[in-house]
């Protein structure tokens, strides 16, 4: 299982997205981005549904849950 943090910047980087990238096109600052991805802070659940539904994902894919 990933953590929060290590999700967050392998679905960003999976689509090729740099940070400043992402938070152009999701309205989230960068600075927040890079706090998330470095586990600084934990994203609240509304930013959490925003980016799921940008990458078109479940909440369960975009934090590293899986059932295997």
């Amino acid at each position: 299982m990933y953590t929060i943090a290590e999700s967050l910047k392998e679905h960003r980087e999976r689509r090729q997205y740099s940070q400043s990238e992402l938070a152009r096109k999701t309205g989230i600052a960068q600075p927040k981005i890079s706090y998330y991805e470095n586990e600084r802070h934990i994203p609240p659940v509304d930013l959490c549904m925003k980016l799921a539904d940008f990458y078109e994902i479940s909440l369960d894919d975009l934090v590293g849950r899986n059932f295997k």
